[in-house]
């Protein structure tokens, strides 16, 4: 996943665990899911697909149906802001695994990205587990979800080993359970969104709960004056422009609040806060302004911490 991970497990169970398998378990698992979603390896089911010719089913593993019709479900919930096919975009806007000089594209260049770019153009099937491409170019890169899914995933090995108190967390992503070693709810750091610096914006007590948050402060690039953020409009086949620096999900699994992140980052804090409300999601938005950044908090969000506006 191109990325650090860090789990802490605290309970009587997991004085009676065996923590170095535990560990070799967890490795174990984490390559699996690798070898299923990764777009940097070669030879992964998710990169033999995008390398596979159109109208056929591709066997895959069932994780990989189950993550890939969890984006496809979240794409038709945000008409399109949120689409795993993006790819080619963020390629074209020099944001993917060979950056290059920080050039802005040419119209007809976006135009013929967008082309092969589509949610719509992917299928799948539960059983067997298969996925199908209805164009040639349309390339699946599940970056933002697959971290969540992840950390769900670990998190389902350790509680099967009767561990109830944990903290998992892939690059930032996290899954909590249960308390810490104070006997508290696990306290997690949100970052305040500057790029020069890292400091602590808001803590969250996390219990029984996960969380994942999206930001456009450390990757962007300038031209002539003008800041172009690694957050692309699959609706518009450019960078997002308004002025949402972070967003924070709280929720049941992590592979939802990852995706969901990723979504209101395209959406923006007007559309994005409105969407959320709708659906009862529980989010947390750091706007930036001309007077400095300013918080905005979903009626979830104030239910399940007592924030106030």
């Amino acid at each position: 996943m191109g990325t650090t991970y860090h789990i802490t497990v605290c309970s009587p169970a997991a004085d009676k665990v065996d923590t170095g398998q535990l560990k070799q378990d967890i490795d174990q698992l984490l390559v699996e899911i690798n070898q299923e979603m990764s777009t940097y390896i070669k030879d992964s089911e998710l990169s033999l697909f995008n390398q596979a010719e159109p109208d056929q089913w591709l066997p895959v593993a069932p994780a990989v149906v189950k993550v890939v019709a969890a984006g496809l479900n979240l794409s038709e919930d945000s008409d399109g802001a949120f689409d795993m096919t993006v790819g080619p975009l963020v390629n074209l806007w020099h944001f993917g695994p060979d950056p290059g000089k920080k050039t802005l594209p040419a119209d007809e260049k976006i135009e013929a990205a967008r082309k092969k770019v589509g949610y719509h153009h992917i299928q799948v099937q539960e059983s067997p587990a298969a996925l199908k491409k209805l164009i040639p170019d349309v390339y699946v890169d599940l970056s933002a979800i697959a971290k969540g899914y992840g950390v769900d995933a670990v998190a389902e090995l350790i509680e099967s080993r009767g561990i109830e108190n944990y903290l998992v967390e892939i690059g930032g992503e996290m899954r909590a359970r249960g308390i810490n070693q104070r006997g508290e709810a696990w306290k997690v750091g949100i970052e305040k969104p500057v790029s020069e610096t890292r400091v602590v914006q808001k803590i969250v007590p996390l219990s029984n709960l996960s969380m994942a948050t999206s930001g456009n402060y450390r990757n962007f690039f300038e031209v002539d004056g003008v800041s172009y953020s690694h957050t692309i409009d699959p609706r518009t086949g450019r960078p997002a422009t308004h002025g949402l620096a972070s967003v924070t999900v709280v929720g049941e699994t992590c592979m939802n609040c990852d995706a969901i992140a990723t979504c209101l980052m395209v959406l923006g804090p007007d559309e994005g806060y409105n969407w959320v409300q709708k659906r009862d999601i529980a989010a947390y938005f750091i706007v930036k302004t001309d007077a400095g950044f300013t918080e905005r908090f979903s009626p979830a969000w104030q239910k399940q911490f007592g924030e106030e506006q």
